[in-house]
């Protein structure tokens, strides 16, 4: 989630023709293609009109031949809109929370976090943020155009700005930068590190951000996990190149909650060019994954709709388990027909608000209850356990698919 100053926009307007947005090497190779899907998932509305209404666009997925970067060749800017109605806080799950608490942990003791400066790029409603100066005694400043002010509650010690990140915060100057989910919405990716790291002059701070792990989506021929917000996306090797192109030397880089995503730190150098981490892929190895996807995507898409066509045609009532991206992108890029008979969600400000696109209404999980169903998606397998317990307190056993 990011905007620019003006003396870059020649960089964006490049892109468009397909020069790739991390290195600018210009050999982007288009593999995937899906049409007409929303370009939010997770600006909820409030009617069922607005939202079958949403604004579309395309996904065109291109990959750089030369650093490994897999980037929307299609995507268009003018379509970004984050404000208080983007949805996407995860911190009603405990499987997530006992993520973030590790996460906290970890940072704060291996980087001795305490009374520090903390800027949080792209912070959300500012759950993180929080943990991070509130365990460690810290001050904070979390940037997001989507923020609500007294979402979360603080010590006072935090301040948030409802804003896009840009150079003209550079001025703000922390020990610690910390951008989760954000890097991936923005398209532009070596201009924003770049940025970012003209911000930190020469002072020694820690740069730490947390991404999809697209190998992983390339792997699992996991299509809801391509949608248009995401319009950049990173394996291992992408990232560490781009931070080191960026004159910053990466200090560590590890994958993270089921390893479906993707986490790096790194601290300001003259040269970037420092160390090769051993779960980096090369390029070669990424084309053979890309090309295994391009050629294998169609069956995956195939088997889905057939099995829902089954589903439907026995008269089985079904139901989604978790409304977010990977909801739309499922539903979306099928392009099925099939009715969904509920979609559940544990996120109280869901609850009651219709999903862009498909203008299927949110409901809290509670509602299972009444339609019973037969069968069950759960939309991420690592809350399995966690939505197994929910459906036992309503003794609803239904068969369960998870993507």
């Amino acid at each position: 989630m990011n905007e620019f100053s003006q003396d870059l926009q020649v960089e964006s307007t490049v892109v468009r023709q397909h020069m790739c947005p991390s290195c600018g090497d210009g050999r982007m190779s288009l593999f995937y293609a899906v049409e007409n899907v929303p370009v939010h998932s997770n600006l909820m509305q409030r009617s069922e009109q607005q939202a079958r209404d949403f604004p579309v666009g395309d996904i065109h997925l291109g990959w750089c031949e030369n650093c490994g970067f897999i980037s929307n060749t299609a995507y268009d800017a003018n379509f970004k809109n984050y404000s208080p109605i983007y949805e996407d806080q995860q911190s009603f799950s405990h499987t997530f929370n006992s993520f973030s608490d590790d996460l906290v942990t970890r940072l704060i003791l291996k980087h001795a976090l305490h009374d520090k400066d903390i800027i949080e790029i792209g912070c959300g409603k500012g759950d993180f943020l929080v943990q991070l100066c509130e365990r460690g005694n810290n001050r904070g400043i979390g940037i997001d155009p989507a923020i609500i002010e007294d979402r979360v509650h603080h010590n006072g010690q935090i301040r948030f700005i409802r804003d896009y990140y840009s150079e003209k915060y550079s001025s703000l100057q922390g020990d610690v930068y910390v951008c989760r989910h954000t890097l991936e919405h923005i398209h532009e990716t070596g201009v924003f590190l770049r940025i970012l790291r003209r911000s930190i002059r020469d002072r020694n701070a820690l740069v730490f951000i947390e991404v999809p792990d697209v190998r992983r989506v390339l792997k699992e021929k996991a299509f809801w996990d391509i949608y248009y917000e995401h319009c950049s996306y990173f394996t291992a090797g992408s990232l560490a190149r781009l931070f080191r192109r960026s004159d910053f030397a990466v200090t560590d880089l590890w994958f993270g909650y089921d390893d479906q995503y993707l986490l790096i730190e790194a601290q300001p150098a003259d040269s970037g060019s420092n160390g090769h981490y051993q779960l980096e892929e090369s390029v070669n190895d990424l084309k053979r994954e890309v090309d295994d996807f391009a050629t294998l995507i169609t069956a995956q898409l195939e088997d889905w709709r057939q099995a829902l066509d089954r589903m439907r045609a026995q008269h089985k009532k079904m139901a989604i388990w978790g409304s977010g991206s990977k909801c739309v992108a499922f539903l979306t890029t099928l392009k099925s027909n099939i009715e969904i008979d509920c979609i559940v969600d544990i996120n109280p400000y869901r609850h009651g608000k219709f999903i862009p696109g498909l203008g299927l209404p949110v409901s809290p999980p509670a509602a299972l209850a009444s339609v019973r169903p037969d069968v069950l998606i759960i939309m991420n397998p690592i809350y399995k356990r966690e939505i197994e317990k929910e459906l036992g307190k309503m003794d609803l056993k239904p068969q369960l698919l998870c993507l």
